[in-house]
């Protein structure tokens, strides 16, 4: 599946505002509900999902410095304190104000955004039974995914093919299993076990 930068911003701005819609419906408990990534809950996610708006290079240099240079470390302990000092309606308001902010992740260019954006989406919505984005942006993201990004979550697909029932999606090579677009990208991101192959 080919796609514009055009179409790719379309569909980051899109996410953004579907996320802010479902949160601002979300009561506190909701806030403070278990994601799925591991150890954070909702405003973690939130806080993460936003970071990118509120943090200089400066910032986020010293904190990579602080953290050794772990990215993973870094994120992890700047969305607690993020949680520590602003409110969840601070951050809702922080995504609501961002819908179009330019942000890419290094690298990652505009796909990179929308990556991040639905597949931390998920990790919101998913625990919580919010619906999932629409299928045409999942898919979008998987048409962007590559071994190097499915090594990252240490998934591994060895002799597995993983094909969308609900989209024109292939990840890997190998035996095929037909998932829903939205199990795949869960299952290649670390959120779902791999399912087993019956030969």
């Amino acid at each position: 599946m080919s796609s514009t930068d055009a179409e790719l911003t379309r569909h980051v701005h899109a996410e953004r505002e579907r996320l802010a819609e479902l949160l601002a419906g979300l009561p506190e408990e909701g806030w403070a509900a278990p994601s799925l990534c591991s150890g954070w809950r909702v405003r973690e996610v939130v806080a993460h999902l936003t970071a990118a708006f509120r943090t200089s290079l400066p910032s986020l240099m010293a904190g990579l410095v602080a953290a050794r240079f772990s990215f993973d470390r870094y994120a992890d302990r700047a969305a607690r304190a993020d949680t520590a000092r602003l409110s969840d309606a601070d951050l809702l308001a922080c995504l609501r104000a961002n819908i179009t902010h330019p942000w890419r992740p290094p690298g990652g260019g505009t796909g990179g955004a929308l990556a991040h954006d639905t597949i931390h989406g998920l990790d919101i919505t998913e625990p919580l039974g919010l619906p999932a984005p629409p299928v045409e942006r999942i898919a979008l993201v998987l048409a962007g995914t590559n071994p190097r990004n499915i090594a990252y979550f240490g998934v591994d697909l060895t002799g597995v093919q993983l094909r969308g029932a609900d989209a024109d999606v292939r990840v890997g090579t190998g035996e095929p299993v037909e998932l829903p677009a939205k199990d795949i990208l869960l299952t290649i991101t670390g959120r779902r076990p791999l399912p087993s192959v019956t030969t």
